[in-house]
């Protein structure tokens, strides 16, 4: 191995995720709940623990034990077959991901969604999505951020950011559509040498039958995305409503209602109708590259 070079971990393939599982019970005891008329502070006097548990469980902050969601289903009077099949649930979401030995470099839990994603469809306007970036691109991205950050910290984030690609090149791969800004196609990330690559690699992935890549040319002038990039979540049970992601500073925000998603979808709409074309794309990423040969 190249010294200070990450090595990508190999990351099962399939849609299985306990961070997903762990939202639909909790979305299931939520629901349980209200149709058994209790209040979260109820609950948590009768299950002696802190109604923000409770909380927290129901919105998937936190795991539950099955002990505890045992008790629980024993104070809503869950019938057994239905409790059987939640306690499965909840032994399921104790699971380890992949990911997790990395949780000191993860700031929120979307990796885990995205592993049980069957599509994502995404909008930049500063950098290249985690799923598309070289190597060398991810490093200079981090370090632009972060100059003092520690060698193992970066190649741990790195080899994440890595394996996380598998998910396009699996035997059943996540469906992918991005819209880049083409700000991200202009900026020298890493220098001149990096962004070949890069943009070479974005071609490359573009090409595959289950990718989309749109550009969003500059002449295209405002547009329903001025507030920034997101990415919508969509997974392929009906039990695990869709969700939206915020990137943030600090690992960013999810948005779950149906109507903040509904919101999302019309603004992912009305940039992949004023974003080039696919195959226009792909010629303006090749200007851009020769472009990037000339600095």
């Amino acid at each position: 191995m190249t010294p200070g070079r990450a090595t990508p971990d190999r990351v099962p393939s399939g849609r299985g995720s306990p961070t997903v599982r762990r939202r639909r019970l909790g979305a299931e005891l939520r629901r349980l709940r209200e149709a058994a008329g209790l209040t979260i502070e109820q609950v948590g006097d009768a299950l002696n623990c802190s109604a923000s548990k409770i909380s927290r469980v129901e919105t998937g902050q936190i795991g539950a034990s099955p002990r505890d969601v045992r008790d629980l289903l024993v104070l809503l009077r869950v019938p057994e077959p239905e409790a059987e099949t939640l306690l499965q649930l909840a032994r399921d979401a104790r699971l380890k991901g992949w990911w997790q030995p990395y949780g000191s470099v993860l700031t929120g839990a979307y990796v885990g969604f995205e592993a049980a994603a069957e599509s994502i469809r995404s909008y930049e306007n500063q950098c290249v999505p985690g799923l598309l970036q070289t190597e060398e691109y991810a490093r200079s991205l981090i370090l632009a951020a972060r100059k003092d950050i520690p060698a193992s910290e970066l190649n741990d984030r790195i080899r994440v950011r890595l394996a996380r690609q598998s998910l396009l090149t699996q035997e059943d791969p996540l469906i992918f559509w991005a819209v880049l800004d083409e700000g991200v196609l202009a900026r020298p990330v890493g220098g001149a040498d990096v962004m070949r690559a890069q943009l070479d690699q974005i071609m490359a992935r573009a090409r595959l039958p289950h990718v989309t890549i749109q550009v969003l040319p500059f002449r295209a002038g405002g547009h329903t995305a001025m507030e920034g990039s997101f990415s919508i979540i969509h997974f392929a049970d009906r039990a695990d409503p869709d969700m939206v992601f915020i990137a943030m500073a600090t690992g960013g925000v999810f948005q779950e209602k149906a109507e903040d998603v509904g919101r999302y979808n019309l603004i992912f709409e009305g940039l992949r109708k004023v974003a080039l074309s696919p195959d226009e794309s792909l010629k303006l990423i090749e200007k851009w590259q020769g472009s990037h040969h000339d600095q």
